[in-house]
C-alpha cells in the first residue's frame, strides 16, 4: 500500500485550518501545507482548481476531499483511508 501525497491549502488566521492539520496529526498522517495568506495569485489557482474559495482544502491523491467538515466526515466513514490506499 502506497503512501499517497496530501495536500493541505491554508490561510491565516483559519481555526479550521488549524482544526485540519490537528486531525491529520492525530492519524499520523503526512502532509504539505501550501499557506496562501499572502498569494492573490495562488487562491486564484485554486478556486480554478477545485472551485471552491474557502480554506482549508485537502486534496488526496490529486482528489478534492474538502475542507475540515469533509475532511473529518471522510476520517469517521473510512474515505479518507480508501483514498490513501487506493
Amino acid at each position: 500500500m502506497a503512501a499517497r501525497q496530501i495536500t493541505v491549502y491554508t490561510t491565516t488566521p483559519c481555526p479550521y485550518c488549524v482544526q485540519v492539520k490537528r486531525l491529520l496529526d492525530s492519524k499520523g498522517l503526512q502532509y504539505e501545507e501550501i499557506n496562501l495568506a499572502r498569494d492573490p495569485e495562488g487562491r486564484s489557482e485554486l478556486v480554478k482548481l477545485t472551485g471552491m474559495m474557502t480554506f482549508p482544502q485537502v486534496i488526496v491523491a490529486g482528489q478534492l476531499v474538502g475542507g475540515f467538515t469533509e475532511t473529518q466526515a471522510a476520517a469517521q466513514s473510512g474515505r479518507l483511508d480508501e483514498l490513501l490506499s487506493a
